[in-house]
C-alpha cells in the first residue's frame, strides 16, 4: 500500500498572545493560512504480525537541515499512529523537503500531519480520531489535519475554527533570510500585553476574518495583519527585520513575519505582481517564494471514513 500527498506550509496572518498557562504554554489567537509552498510525502505501509522498523528517506533542497532518523517528527507520527490503533506495519517514508525549517512556516508539523492522513487513508481510519495525538506531536499539527485553507486558532493553536474565504484571493511573496529562529526562545522572552491592548488587537482579528470571507480587496487586509512576536524577534535576529525591509522596498507594501519567524511575507494583488516583486529580490542571498493560498484538492479515490475530512493530493494508491 503506497500513497503520495503534498504537505503545505502555513503563514500566520494574525498572531496575538493572549495569556500563559500554568504549564508554561502560551495562549494564542491567530489566523492560519495554508500556502502553496509544499513538501512531497510518500508513505508505503505493509501490515505485519510483529513490530517492524520505520524508515525515512530524505531529498530536496532543505533535506540537510532536518534529522534523518527516528527523531524526525514524521517517524514519530507514524509510530504514534500504529500505537494509537494497536497496529503493526513496516512503514517506509520518503520526504522531499522544500519548506525551510525554523522559519515559522510549520513545515515539520505539516509533514507529520501528512503521515497521519496517509496512514488513515491506507488503513481506512478517520483523522478525527487522531486530533489528541496530533496535539501531542506539536501545537500546529492539528491545523494540517483539516482540509481548509484558513483557520482561526485559539488555545495553544489547537482549537481550530475553519474560515470560508472568498473566491478571489490575493497572492503572496515570502522571504526566508536563511536563519532559523527558536520558537521556545522567543516565547521565553516575551511579556503578555495589557488586557485592553489585547482586546483591541482581537477586534482586528475579527475584522480580518470578515474581509477574508467577503471578498474585500487585499489592500483592506493590510491594516489588520499583526504579529505580536515581531517585537521580540526583530531585535534579537536582525536578519529577519532586514528581510522584511527589503521585501517592503521591493513593492511588498505592508509586510509581516509568520509565526515566531524567520520568514516574512507580503500580500500582493496578482501572480504577476508576486513574480515582479520576487524578481526584484532575486539577487539577494535570501530565499524568495512567490506563492498562492493553498487549496486542498479533492480526491475521487479517497476512502477516509469521513469523506469531507482530511482530503489530500493522492496518487499511486494500491
Amino acid at each position: 500500500m503506497k500513497i503520495t500527498r503534498l504537505c503545505p506550509a502555513k503563514i500566520n496572518l494574525f498572531l496575538e498572545v493572549t495569556g500563559k498557562r500554568p504549564n508554561g504554554y502560551h495562549e494564542l489567537a491567530t489566523l492560519f493560512a495554508k500556502i502553496s509552498l509544499t513538501d512531497t510525502l510518500t508513505v508505503e505501509a505493509t501490515p505485519t504480525d510483529t513490530p517492524a522498523p520505520i524508515s525515512l528517506k530524505l531529498s530536496g533542497p532543505q533535506a540537510t537541515f532536518i534529522p534523518s532518523g527516528t527523531d524526525n517528527l514524521v517517524c514519530k507520527a507514524a509510530q504514534g499512529f500504529l500505537a494509537h490503533f494497536h497496529l503493526h506495519a513496516q512503514i517506509s517514508l520518503q520526504l522531499e523537503k522544500h519548506i525551510p525549517t525554523g522559519a515559522g512556516l510549520g513545515g515539520g508539523s505539516s509533514d507529520a500531519a501528512g503521515v497521519l492522513l496517509c496512514l488513515c487513508h491506507l488503513f481506512d481510519k478517520s483523522p478525527l480520531e487522531l486530533l489528541p495525538l496530533a496535539t501531542q506531536l506539536g501545537a500546529d499539527v492539528p491545523l494540517f489535519l483539516y482540509p481548509d485553507t484558513f483557520l482561526k486558532g485559539e488555545g495553544i493553536g489547537e482549537k481550530l475554527t475553519p474560515v470560508t474565504p472568498a473566491k478571489t484571493l490575493p497572492e503572496l511573496v515570502l522571504v526566508y533570510p536563511k536563519v532559523a529562529v527558536s520558537t521556545k526562545e522567543v516565547f521565553a522572552h516575551m511579556k503578555i500585553s495589557p488586557r485592553q491592548e489585547i482586546l483591541t488587537n482581537l477586534s482586528k482579528l475579527n475584522k480580518l476574518i470578515d474581509v477574508v470571507g467577503n471578498g474585500t480587496p487585499f489592500t483592506d487586509w493590510k491594516p489588520l495583519l499583526f504579529n505580536k512576536l515581531e517585537e521580540y524577534v526583530f531585535p534579537s535576529v536582525p536578519l529577519v527585520r532586514q528581510a522584511l525591509d527589503k521585501l517592503a522596498c521591493a513593492g511588498g507594501g505592508v509586510c509581516r513575519m509568520s509565526g515566531s519567524g524567520s520568514t516574512v511575507f507580503a500580500l500582493v494583488g496578482t501572480k504577476l505582481d508576486a513574480l515582479k516583486t520576487a524578481q526584484q529580490l532575486g539577487d539577494t542571498e535570501m530565499l524568495v517564494y512567490p506563492v498562492s493560498f493553498y487549496k486542498e484538492p479533492a480526491s475521487a479515490n479517497n476512502r477516509n471514513k469521513d469523506s469531507s475530512y482530511g482530503r489530500g493530493t493522492l496518487k499511486s494508491l494500491c
